[in-house]
């Protein structure tokens, strides 16, 4: 028989995931009754370990929401390592799979759905996507629209677009403040050029030199609301050759963060592996909170 290729290892987090455990059950569902039975394995090792945490180790002082997200995935990270491992749970629940089934030999693509426990069954809307910490869903949900306008003026991803704003901003707590403590609104950290008639806000930031941070003072440019705030980062991008690069070849994390550090959008050395790993906290999160 030919090898069928199974999700990847870990947990079926979503539905492109769950419909290629129902495709692999008609092909080879001994095979699929065994992947599935390790990842259910794995989703009942996480809740576990959550369980544990939670009412062992939260003791307030050091609890924030990032290191929250962080500890679900590190148990979610565990809970895949320690599933499918011979004599475990796991065989146990392909044991129970063919049982009900009469057989794998007799599993069709759909038994082995009706099968899955109901829980697992639910994985792609209410187990297996990340919780979204409060702050940083608010985030998304409150700059998704304006985001979808840069999006059409530049094609770059929404999601991509988002994720810049939320690292220029750490999700919108660090924005650049007026004289009077009031926002800009500027959330993508944009310079007020001499070409800038706008309003201004003048603040102390930390600028690279020779791959050194300095302490320095710049002027950015201030907004009367986010939606301003959004389509004039578009602009920059869609009117400056400077970022053709970036437009041309946003559509990817990667070209578009590493084009954005190539035009020299900021100058952290690090720029784009920050942005890519933000890009991808941004696309987990949208899971759950959109």
């Amino acid at each position: 028989m030919k090898p069928v290729n199974l999700p990847p290892q870990g947990l079926t987090s979503d539905v492109k995931s769950l419909d290629s455990l129902r495709s692999a059950a008609a092909k080879d569902p001994k095979a699929a009754i065994k992947e599935a039975a390790k990842q259910f394995e794995a989703v009942f090792m996480q809740e576990l370990m959550k369980s544990m945490r939670e009412a062992t180790m939260k003791s307030g002082m050091f609890d924030s929401e990032g290191s929250d997200m962080a500890s679900d995935m590190l148990d979610t990270q565990y809970a895949t390592q320690m599933s499918g491992l011979p004599g475990g749970l796991a065989d146990l629940i392909a044991k129970q799979l063919s049982r009900q089934m009469g057989g794998a030999e007799a599993t069709t693509s759909a038994e082995l759905t009706r099968s899955l426990p109901a829980r697992f069954a639910r994985m792609p809307q209410d187990i297996a996507a990340p919780r979204a910490p409060g702050r940083q869903g608010d985030f998304l949900r409150e700059h998704w629209d304006a985001a979808q306008v840069a999006t059409q003026e530049t094609g770059i991803p929404a999601q991509f677009v988002l994720a810049q704003a939320a690292h220029e901003s750490a999700w919108g707590q660090r924005e650049i403040r007026m004289a009077d403590g009031s926002s800009s609104r500027n959330l993508f950290g944009i310079k007020a050029t001499g070409s800038w008639t706008g309003k201004v806000a003048e603040i102390t930031t930390t600028e690279y030199v020779g791959g050194q941070p300095r302490k320095v003072t710049a002027k950015f440019r201030a907004y009367d609301s986010y939606e301003d705030a959004f389509r004039d980062y578009a602009r920059l991008l869609k009117n400056n050759d400077r970022y053709a690069d970036v437009v041309r070849r946003g559509q990817t994390a990667e070209g578009f963060a590493q084009g954005l550090q190539k035009a020299g959008y900021a100058t952290d050395p690090a720029y784009a592996d920050k942005l890519e790993r933000i890009i991808n906290t941004t696309l987990r999160l949208q899971r759950a909170v959109m």
